[in-house]
């Protein structure tokens, strides 16, 4: 197999991506032990959609017969003082993931990688998407700081976060689950 930078980079991007998944899953676990279902059922399914992408990237890792590395991840943060705060950090994830994004889609064009540039396009797409919906949670949330069954209320209602697969998505290892 042969490796480029963009590779390795996509192999960096795949430890961002799971360490976004178990963030997400200890969000979750902290709102389910909070008894807020609806925000703990958002943020495992956001967890699903993280760990998706990390097996898009390495699908395509596959196929570009590029180097794979399965990576370690740092234990996520798992205490939260109020309803706001786990909605801020996914907030800051999302930007970051943004930002991580783009610069490997610069990457690919910069080493003439026009497939791998292709296959960024997605990721770009989706991040507007992620970053939109946690912004307009974290309005939510922080209207409903006092009353978090508000912000239950809210999901319940709008249903965000439940848009179901996208059929431009790029193809998982081993099937998205």
């Amino acid at each position: 197999m042969s490796q480029s930078s963009f590779g390795d980079a996509l192999n960096e991007q795949v430890a961002n991506e799971f360490a976004a998944h178990q963030q997400y899953v200890a969000i979750a676990v902290h709102y389910d032990a909070e008894t807020l279902p609806r925000l703990a059922a958002f943020f495992y399914r956001q967890a699903v959609e993280e760990r998706n992408h990390a097996m898009m990237i390495t699908q395509y890792l596959l196929d570009a017969d590029l180097d794979v590395r399965t990576p370690g991840v740092e234990a996520p943060e798992v205490g939260f003082d109020d309803i706001v705060a786990p909605v801020q950090l996914a907030l800051a994830q999302e930007k970051r993931v943004t930002d991580q994004i783009s610069a490997l889609a610069a990457k690919a064009r910069d080493e003439g990688d026009y497939q791998g540039e292709q296959f960024m396009q997605w990721f770009i797409k989706e991040q507007v998407e992620e970053v939109s919906t946690m912004s307009d949670l974290l309005k939510i949330v922080e209207r409903s700081r006092d009353n978090p069954l508000l912000a239950e209320e809210y999901l319940a209602r709008e249903s965000i976060g439940e848009e179901g697969n996208d059929p431009t998505a790029p193809a998982a290892a081993g099937g998205a689950l």
